[in-house]
Protein backbone atom coordinates (compact mmCIF):
# COMPACT_ATOMS: atom_id res chain seq x y z
CA UNK A 1 0.00 0.00 0.00
CA UNK A 2 1.29 3.44 -0.87
CA UNK A 3 2.61 5.42 2.06
CA UNK A 4 0.26 8.32 1.30
CA UNK A 5 -2.71 6.13 2.22
CA UNK A 6 -1.11 4.93 5.45
CA UNK A 7 0.01 8.46 6.27
CA UNK A 8 -3.58 9.69 5.76
CA UNK A 9 -4.79 7.19 8.37
CA UNK A 10 -2.05 8.29 10.75
CA UNK A 11 -2.80 12.01 10.21
CA UNK A 12 -6.54 11.43 10.68
CA UNK A 13 -5.93 9.90 14.12
CA UNK A 14 -3.25 12.42 15.12
CA UNK A 15 -5.23 15.48 14.01
CA UNK A 16 -8.56 14.22 15.37
CA UNK A 17 -7.57 12.41 18.58
CA UNK A 18 -3.96 13.33 19.30
CA UNK A 19 -0.55 11.74 18.76
CA UNK A 20 -0.89 9.56 21.86
CA UNK A 21 -3.86 7.70 20.35
CA UNK A 22 -1.91 7.10 17.14
CA UNK A 23 1.09 5.85 19.14
CA UNK A 24 -1.25 3.46 21.00
CA UNK A 25 -2.70 2.21 17.69
CA UNK A 26 0.76 1.74 16.13
CA UNK A 27 1.87 -0.22 19.20
CA UNK A 28 -1.32 -2.35 19.27
CA UNK A 29 -0.94 -3.14 15.54
CA UNK A 30 2.72 -4.05 16.06
CA UNK A 31 3.69 -1.88 13.09
CA UNK A 32 7.30 -1.55 14.23
CA UNK A 33 7.13 2.19 13.52
CA UNK A 34 5.20 5.24 14.61
CA UNK A 35 5.41 7.38 11.48
CA UNK A 36 4.59 6.25 7.96
CA UNK A 37 6.67 7.85 5.19
CA UNK A 38 4.44 9.28 2.46
CA UNK A 39 6.55 8.19 -0.50
CA UNK A 40 7.35 4.62 0.54
CA UNK A 41 5.35 1.48 -0.15
CA UNK A 42 4.22 -0.81 2.68
CA UNK A 43 2.77 -4.30 2.86
CA UNK A 44 -1.05 -4.20 2.56
CA UNK A 45 -1.24 -6.12 5.84
CA UNK A 46 0.22 -3.09 7.67
CA UNK A 47 -2.65 -0.93 6.44
CA UNK A 48 -5.25 -3.49 7.53
CA UNK A 49 -3.61 -3.85 10.95
CA UNK A 50 -3.40 -0.07 11.35
CA UNK A 51 -7.13 0.35 10.65
CA UNK A 52 -8.03 -2.51 13.00
CA UNK A 53 -5.84 -0.94 15.68
CA UNK A 54 -7.45 2.48 15.28
CA UNK A 55 -10.89 0.88 15.69
CA UNK A 56 -9.67 -0.94 18.80
CA UNK A 57 -7.97 2.07 20.41
CA UNK A 58 -10.87 4.42 19.69
CA UNK A 59 -13.46 1.72 20.51
CA UNK A 60 -15.47 2.52 17.39
CA UNK A 61 -16.86 0.39 14.54
CA UNK A 62 -14.81 0.14 11.36
CA UNK A 63 -17.59 1.67 9.25
CA UNK A 64 -17.63 4.80 11.45
CA UNK A 65 -13.84 5.14 11.40
CA UNK A 66 -13.70 4.71 7.62
CA UNK A 67 -16.44 7.31 7.07
CA UNK A 68 -14.69 9.73 9.41
CA UNK A 69 -11.46 9.27 7.44
CA UNK A 70 -13.35 10.20 4.26
CA UNK A 71 -14.74 13.31 5.93
CA UNK A 72 -11.32 14.23 7.30
CA UNK A 73 -9.68 13.92 3.87
CA UNK A 74 -11.76 16.75 2.40
CA UNK A 75 -12.58 18.92 5.39
CA UNK A 76 -9.46 19.28 7.56
CA UNK A 77 -7.22 22.31 6.88
CA UNK A 78 -4.22 19.97 6.53
CA UNK A 79 -5.87 18.23 3.55
CA UNK A 80 -6.93 21.31 1.57
CA UNK A 81 -4.93 20.11 -1.46
CA UNK A 82 -7.18 17.05 -1.87
CA UNK A 83 -10.31 19.17 -1.59
CA UNK A 84 -8.92 21.44 -4.31
CA UNK A 85 -8.15 18.46 -6.55
CA UNK A 86 -11.71 17.21 -6.14
CA UNK A 87 -13.29 20.62 -6.72
CA UNK A 88 -11.57 20.80 -10.11
CA UNK A 89 -13.91 17.93 -11.05
CA UNK A 90 -16.84 20.24 -11.74
CA UNK A 91 -18.74 23.42 -10.97
CA UNK A 92 -21.60 21.56 -9.29
CA UNK A 93 -22.08 18.30 -7.39
CA UNK A 94 -23.34 16.33 -10.41
CA UNK A 95 -20.30 17.31 -12.49
CA UNK A 96 -18.11 16.40 -9.52
CA UNK A 97 -19.77 12.96 -9.32
CA UNK A 98 -19.28 12.36 -13.02
CA UNK A 99 -15.59 13.21 -12.69
CA UNK A 100 -14.91 10.56 -10.03
CA UNK A 101 -14.24 7.87 -12.65
CA UNK A 102 -11.12 9.84 -13.62
CA UNK A 103 -9.90 10.51 -10.08
CA UNK A 104 -7.36 7.64 -9.93
CA UNK A 105 -5.79 8.86 -13.20
CA UNK A 106 -5.71 12.48 -12.00
CA UNK A 107 -4.06 11.39 -8.75
CA UNK A 108 -1.39 9.50 -10.70
CA UNK A 109 -0.50 12.74 -12.50
CA UNK A 110 0.64 14.04 -9.12
CA UNK A 111 2.04 10.76 -7.72
CA UNK A 112 2.89 8.31 -10.49
CA UNK A 113 2.96 5.14 -8.36
CA UNK A 114 -0.21 5.87 -6.37
CA UNK A 115 -2.82 3.17 -6.99
CA UNK A 116 -6.24 4.35 -5.80
CA UNK A 117 -9.29 2.10 -5.67
CA UNK A 118 -11.39 1.90 -8.82
CA UNK A 119 -14.40 4.23 -8.88
CA UNK A 120 -17.31 3.83 -11.29
CA UNK A 121 -20.22 6.28 -11.27
CA UNK A 122 -23.47 5.08 -12.83
CA UNK A 123 -26.22 7.53 -13.84
CA UNK A 124 -29.71 6.12 -13.30
CA UNK A 125 -31.54 9.42 -13.82
CA UNK A 126 -30.84 13.13 -13.48
CA UNK A 127 -31.04 12.75 -9.69
CA UNK A 128 -30.19 9.08 -9.03
CA UNK A 129 -26.65 7.75 -9.16
CA UNK A 130 -24.59 4.95 -7.75
CA UNK A 131 -20.89 4.70 -7.07
CA UNK A 132 -19.19 1.32 -7.27
CA UNK A 133 -15.80 1.08 -5.59
CA UNK A 134 -13.28 -1.74 -5.85
CA UNK A 135 -10.56 -1.86 -3.22
CA UNK A 136 -8.40 -4.25 -1.24
CA UNK A 137 -9.21 -2.18 1.86
CA UNK A 138 -12.33 -3.49 3.58
CA UNK A 139 -14.83 -0.68 4.09
CA UNK A 140 -13.40 1.70 1.50
CA UNK A 141 -16.97 2.44 0.40
CA UNK A 142 -17.49 4.08 3.80
CA UNK A 143 -14.49 6.34 3.15
CA UNK A 144 -16.30 7.42 -0.01
CA UNK A 145 -19.53 7.96 1.98
CA UNK A 146 -17.73 10.47 4.22
CA UNK A 147 -16.04 12.10 1.25
CA UNK A 148 -19.28 12.36 -0.76
CA UNK A 149 -21.27 13.73 2.16
CA UNK A 150 -18.67 16.40 2.83
CA UNK A 151 -18.28 17.32 -0.85
CA UNK A 152 -22.07 17.64 -1.22
CA UNK A 153 -21.98 20.15 1.65
CA UNK A 154 -19.00 21.84 -0.01
CA UNK A 155 -21.06 22.34 -3.19
CA UNK A 156 -24.21 23.29 -1.24
CA UNK A 157 -26.14 20.25 -2.49
CA UNK A 158 -28.55 18.14 -0.46
CA UNK A 159 -28.00 14.42 -1.07
CA UNK A 160 -29.10 11.15 0.49
CA UNK A 161 -26.42 8.46 0.57
CA UNK A 162 -26.94 4.80 1.31
CA UNK A 163 -24.25 2.15 1.53
CA UNK A 164 -25.68 -0.82 -0.36
CA UNK A 165 -23.04 -3.31 0.77
CA UNK A 166 -21.01 -5.46 -1.53
CA UNK A 167 -18.58 -8.30 -1.59
CA UNK A 168 -15.25 -9.50 -2.96
CA UNK A 169 -13.67 -6.05 -2.65
CA UNK A 170 -16.54 -4.20 -4.32
CA UNK A 171 -19.00 -1.85 -2.58
CA UNK A 172 -21.92 0.20 -3.92
CA UNK A 173 -23.23 3.54 -2.68
CA UNK A 174 -26.64 4.83 -3.74
CA UNK A 175 -26.71 8.62 -4.27
CA UNK A 176 -29.98 10.56 -4.45
CA UNK A 177 -29.71 14.25 -5.30
CA UNK A 178 -32.54 16.04 -3.47
CA UNK A 179 -31.54 19.65 -4.25
CA UNK A 180 -28.61 20.99 -6.26
CA UNK A 181 -28.57 24.38 -4.53
CA UNK A 182 -29.81 23.59 -1.05
CA UNK A 183 -27.37 25.89 0.75
CA UNK A 184 -24.51 28.19 -0.05
CA UNK A 185 -21.45 26.08 -0.80
CA UNK A 186 -17.97 26.69 0.48
CA UNK A 187 -15.98 29.26 -1.42
CA UNK A 188 -13.66 27.87 -4.10
CA UNK A 189 -11.22 29.84 -6.23
CA UNK A 190 -9.32 28.36 -9.15
CA UNK A 191 -6.12 30.02 -7.97
CA UNK A 192 -4.71 28.97 -4.60
CA UNK A 193 -4.46 31.82 -2.09
CA UNK A 194 -1.04 32.73 -0.83
CA UNK A 195 -0.78 33.24 2.92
Amino acid sequence: MHGLINRAIQCFVTDSYGPEKWADAARWAELGLVDFESMLTYEDSMTHRAIDAVCHVLNRPRTDIMEDIGTYLVSHPNTEALRRLLRFGGVNFVEFLQSLDDLPDRARLAVADLELPTLEVRDHSAVQFSLVTSSSVEGFGHVMMGLLRTMADDYGALVVLEHQGGGQGSETISISLVMTEFAEGRRFDLGARMS
